[in-house]
């Protein structure tokens, strides 16, 4: 599914299953708290890298991982 937001187009399925997929691993890794709330700094960080093109779920998933882990807190 498309959502229009501004100007900019965004393929929120993708979006979507890239938190899951992040906000899973780092659940069960333990840096984030294993509730059902947003991690408002991930989701930030998967919408940037897909407006910076990626579109792929997973990479965009290892992407936002690799960067949430490395910034500190």
């Amino acid at each position: 599914m498309l959502v229009e937001r501004g100007l900019k187009v965004m393929n929120v399925e993708a979006v979507g299953d890239a938190y899951a997929i992040a906000a899973n691993f780092l659940r069960r890794s333990g840096a984030i708290p294993d509730t059902y709330v947003t991690n408002d700094r991930l989701l930030e960080i998967i919408v940037q890298a897909f407006h910076r093109g990626e579109g792929n779920k997973l990479r965009l998933a290892n992407r936002a991982i690799a960067q949430f882990q490395a910034a500190p807190h």
